[in-house]
């Protein structure tokens, strides 16, 4: 068993929380299963290799907030690390090698951002030469980290910017679209319009414990109506996920096949067949599963939850062979691998079905941002960037589902347990983010669609306040700025 140590300073930077989340990876990226916890004033990770790695922690940064930053790869050693300055360390490199990328490829970077760059590594290299521990060691690293943050920042600004500009110059190139899920319950009136000034598409659940509350009952008379409002109104609908066993979306009789893997999975087909001969010719995009690589439900192991997956593919493809056939995978950067042993990460989960050859046409990446446990820890727009394009690499259209708090209070209508960990979460701060955010994710021409995960907060929801309009109804600003930005983009 490798066991690595990481100093820091002052003495309460870290809590016993925050150390909970950290996780150490390998070179490809997917998190070591291993036990993070602070033991007489040190971090101490320890995991059952002891190859070299990177630290993943969150970190707060000032005018940045909470972020889960990254250290260089570090070798396994007894001697221990000092964190502040490994984290500095680890975020110029990145930054360095991300500038390097998208300068190959003809990148215009204002010299601003060199600037930031170089005043950053040379507060990087006052706290390498300051006495370790010291105080001025510690705030040089937490000013190099502001100042690269800063210069990141900026950077994926002006990505965004340009390629957002070529995207509209290549006018042959597939267009991406926005949506957001319907949920269970139809639009008002005002609601309806105002989704139509947001969003070119929808996703229309058709959940199915909202459809067979008991076994071979089936009542679809609202999914119809959203079909039908959807297609008066020209949006491109997203029909599913078809199979998402997790709670509020399955039905409870289902435990009824308990041990019984066979007849849940004819219960599954039952369920799809029933929704694709329906809908079929209606529906321009089937999302056949969501969040199957996290799903925890009837004791199923991955290796039928990857079978569950790859037959409803099978059976969508079959029963409409003309509809494009999308897979949704939760938690993209795979935090949950570190504290359970898994044989398929979600990365990998979507390698196999890919190879299977099954007939998928993308990927959807399902992205509930600050949210834990159960969600995606707060990432910096360089770093997000660079996860999509990890994703890519598989050779598939991407598709995104984003979900972003607007509030840290309790939620008695949110199913999930999972919570905000940002120390700030208001309407402003869900804005903030999309417009900082959205622009990279559109920018990029393999993604070809963006879906909102949740529509309300006045209904039941999976995640507290990640809905566009609030408790009485009013839209949130965010959804404002998803107007503006399809306006702009397009």
């Amino acid at each position: 068993m490798g066991v690595m140590r990481f100093l820091f300073s002052p003495p309460d930077r870290i809590t016993s929380q925050t150390a909970g989340r950290a996780y150490m990876s390998g070179f490809d990226r997917i998190p070591w299963c291993g036990r993070a916890r602070l033991v007489e004033g040190e971090l101490r990770l320890e995991r059952a290799v002891s190859d070299s790695g990177n630290l993943h922690i969150p970190w707060p940064v000032k005018d940045h907030g909470l972020l889960a930053l990254a250290t260089a790869s570090l070798a396994d050693r007894g001697e221990p690390y000092y964190l502040p300055l490994e984290l500095a360390r680890g975020r110029i490199s990145q930054f360095r090698n991300q500038l390097a990328d998208w300068q190959s490829v003809g990148l215009v970077v204002p010299e601003t951002v060199h600037a930031q760059a170089a005043e950053a590594m040379e507060c990087l290299t006052k706290a390498v030469v300051a006495p370790r521990g010291e105080a001025s060691s510690a705030r040089m690293a937490e000013l190099a980290l502001e100042k690269i943050l800063d210069a990141g920042a900026r950077l994926a600004e002006c990505y965004a910017e340009q390629a957002l500009a070529m995207r509209r110059r290549h006018l042959d190139q597939r267009p991406c679209f926005l949506g957001a899920d319907l949920g269970v319950s139809p639009l008002d009136e005002r609601s309806a319009s105002q989704f139509l000034e947001a969003f070119g598409a929808a996703r229309v659940p058709m959940a199915w414990r909202e459809v067979e509350t008991s076994e071979g009952s089936r009542g679809w008379d609202v999914f119809d109506r959203q079909v039908e409002w959807c297609r008066a109104n020209r949006l491109v609908v997203c029909g599913g996920p078809l199979l998402q066993l997790a709670p509020g979306h399955a039905p409870d009789w289902l435990y009824l096949f308990e041990d019984d893997f066979a007849g849940l999975q004819a219960s599954v087909a039952d369920f799809v067949d029933a929704a694709v001969t329906r809908y079929r010719g209606r529906v321009d995009l089937w999302q056949c599963a969501g969040r199957t690589n996290t799903a925890d439900f009837l004791s199923l192991g991955e290796e039928e939850l990857v079978q569950l997956t790859a037959h409803v593919i099978e059976q969508t493809r079959s029963l409409d062979p003309e509809t494009p056939l999308v897979v949704s995978f939760d938690q993209p950067w795979a935090e949950y691998v570190s504290r359970r042993e898994v044989d398929f990460p979600p990365f990998y989960f979507a390698d196999a079905l890919v190879r299977a050859n099954l007939g998928l046409a993308g990927l959807m990446l399902e992205v509930n941002l600050g949210y834990q446990p159960g969600g995606t820890l707060p990432r910096d727009p360089l770093e997000f960037s660079r996860q999509l394009d990890l994703w890519a690499g598989l050779g598939m259209p991407l598709y995104m589902n984003l979900c972003v708090p607007s509030g840290i209070d309790g939620d008695p209508l949110a199913r999930s347990p999972s919570r905000p960990i940002q120390p700030e979460c208001t309407p402003r701060t869900q804005q903030a983010w999309l417009n900082r955010y959205l622009p990279i994710v559109l920018a990029k021409t393999y993604v070809h669609g963006v879906f909102w995960t949740q529509l309300h907060d006045h209904a039941p929801h999976d995640f507290a306040h990640g809905g566009l309009f609030d408790l009485r109804r009013h839209p949130k600003p965010a959804l404002r700025t998803l107007a503006s930005m399809r306006q702009a983009f397009l």
